[in-house]
Order: structure tokens, then C-alpha cells, then sequence
């Protein structure tokens, strides 16, 4: 395994906050991660490649099956989870685990991964693509059906948010590809950089809230324990799940791993943006975010040892010639 820095900037910037709670007084942060969240999904949308997108169009069984599992599957298995909360879909702990079953898929892990067990690549990218951009709506309007009498969430500022910090610099990023395209895909790397330099801003800026408000007082070493149980027990679930589907509707091996390793991924980059766009800078972000990270790294761990065995696999069946 792979030292992972982003995951360890992650941990790094929770221990700043606890340390730091009230955060660097001379940095702007809001403001450097609400400019952020639009250079994100501008880059976004620079970069998703038209010939790569159609490359992957025609294989709609697989695309049907991943988008359902992501939109649909995944926040009604959370459902079988509130009666473990006391209050229920009130619980602001369940929320939070409801907000990871309402998120897209990555883009960048679910190809890799996908790559290197062998699975069908043009069909992952479209997949990872399309779950990005339905996330934009699909994640606020299935928030919105538990939160829309609550303060913190009011749908007409939410859809105002997501219109000027997402979809207008989206927009922008594809009305430019035809010019930009090419130089930003040359420049992934540091694009990518600069989305998780975004991320690990906005993650310690949620967490510093959250320390300095004692929000975590409330949660114990129990509530975690039960999380981390929670999130574990969903992603085998969706994962063996998709397994049998997929070979009940006799998808190649190359269709089912992608299939498995797309449809059981949640985007942390997205997570962390609709935290900003749809709580603003509440205290209660950090919490929100907690299910999200216990399950990326969760995700990131298992998959790549399910794609390294994919791979060992494949390459015996496979002779070199």
C-alpha cells in the first residue's frame, strides 16, 4: 500500500484544528474556500473529455445499474439504519451518514482503481462523470426531503448557492474546453493538487468551528465506533450486492468490476463542497464530513485490495504472449 498524503494532510489539518480552533486570524478563510468551490468544478468541467464521454455512452446496462446503486440504493439502505439513532431522522449523527449515501461517485480513484484491475476504463469515466454532475442536483434535493423544515438548510439560498458556486463555473469550464480542454487534462496533477489544497481547507476550517464550538462534547468514542460500523457494513453491503446483480444480468468481468468499484465509491471533494454549499459555515459541518472520511478511507483501502486481486486474477488466466 501506497503512503497516501492527501489522507495524511487530512489528519494532519483535524490535529491543527484541535490544537488551533480559532483558526489563523489573517487568513480569509471562507472566502478562499467559497473562491475555491468555483475553480473546482471550472477545472471540472475543463477537463471532461467529449471523446472519452463518448467512448463509454453506448454500455447503458452498466451506467443504469452504478447510477441507481449511487442515488437510489444507497440512501434507502441508510434508511434500515434509524432505528440505531435516537431521534431518528432528527438525529443529527444520521444525517450526516444519510449525507454519504446521497453523494456522487469519485472520479479520479474509481478510474485508477478500475485501470488497475482491468476493468472496462471508458465506461468508468463515464460513470465517474455523469455521477458528478447528477450529484449536483440529486444531493440537495435528497437532503432536502429530511431537512426542509430545519434551519439550517433552506432550499431556495441552497439552489441560489449551487447556481452561482457550481453550476455557473461548470458551465463556464465547458463552454471553454473547446480552447482550454487539452492544456487543462495536460495539467491534471496540479489541478488535482490545488482541488484537495481546496478540500483540506475546507476540512480544517469545518473541523476549527466545530472544536471551538465543544460540538464534538456530544460525541463519544461509542457514536464513532457505531459510524465507523455503520459505513463498513454499507459499502460491503452495495459492494456484494452489485457482485450478485452483476452476475445475475451476465455482465463481462471487465462490466463488473466496474461496476462494483464505481457504484460503491462517495466523492469526498464532493462531499466537502456541498457541506459548504449547503450549511454555509455552520459548526455543525465537521460533522457532516465524518462519515464521509471514515468511508474514504474505508473505500480506498478495501478497493485496492480487491483490484490488486483482480489484477493477480487476470494476468494468470491471461499469458503473456
Amino acid at each position: 500500500m501506497k503512503f497516501n498524503g492527501f489522507i495524511a494532510a487530512l489528519l494532519f489539518v483535524i490535529l491543527l484544528a484541535w490544537f488551533l480552533p480559532e483558526g489563523p486570524e489573517v487568513l480569509p478563510l471562507k472566502f478562499i474556500t467559497d473562491i475555491g468551490i468555483g475553480f473546482i468544478f471550472f477545472f471540472y468541467g475543463l477537463k471532461l473529455s467529449p471523446a472519452e464521454f463518448k467512448a463509454g455512452f453506448y454500455n447503458y446496462r452498466v451506467h443504469i445499474l452504478i447510477q441507481l446503486t449511487t442515488y437510489i440504493a444507497f440512501p434507502l439502505l441508510v434508511l434500515a439504519f434509524i432505528p440505531f439513532f435516537e431521534g431518528g431522522t432528527g438525529s443529527s449523527l444520521w444525517l450526516a451518514l444519510f449525507f454519504l449515501g446521497s453523494l456522487p461517485s469519485t472520479v479520479s480513484s474509481s478510474i485508477v482503481m478500475v485501470s488497475l484491475a482491468r476493468g472496462n476504463i471508458p465506461t468508468a469515466i463515464f460513470n465517474a462523470s455523469l455521477s458528478g454532475l447528477i450529484g449536483i442536483i440529486a444531493t440537495p434535493l435528497w437532503m432536502s426531503v429530511f431537512m426542509a423544515s430545519s434551519s439550517q438548510f433552506e432550499f431556495g439560498a441552497v439552489v441560489q448557492k449551487l447556481v452561482i458556486q457550481i453550476i455557473l463555473p461548470l458551465v463556464t469550464g465547458l463552454s471553454l474546453q473547446k480552447y482550454l480542454g487539452n492544456i487543462a487534462r495536460k495539467n491534471s496533477k496540479k489541478i488535482s493538487l490545488f482541488d484537495k489544497s481546496v478540500i483540506v481547507l475546507i476540512v480544517y476550517s469545518s473541523f476549527s468551528s466545530a472544536f471551538a464550538s465543544e460540538l464534538f462534547s456530544t460525541v463519544g468514542l461509542v457514536d464513532l465506533l457505531k459510524l465507523t460500523l455503520m459505513v463498513t457494513v454499507l459499502f460491503f453491503v452495495v459492494y456484494f450486492g452489485l457482485g450478485v446483480v452483476s452476475r445475475w444480468m451476465n455482465l463481462s468481468t471487465e462490466d463488473e468490476i466496474t461496476a462494483k468499484f464505481c457504484g460503491t465509491k462517495k466523492s469526498l471533494v464532493h462531499g466537502s463542497v456541498m457541506v459548504k454549499v449547503i450549511f454555509g459555515n455552520s459548526a455543525a459541518n465537521a460533522l457532516y464530513l465524518l462519515p464521509i472520511m471514515l468511508y474514504h478511507i474505508l473505500q480506498l483501502l478495501v478497493i485496492a485490495v480487491f483490484a490488486e486481486g483482480y489484477r493477480k486474477r487476470l494476468s494468470t488466466k491471461t499469458p503473456e504472449l
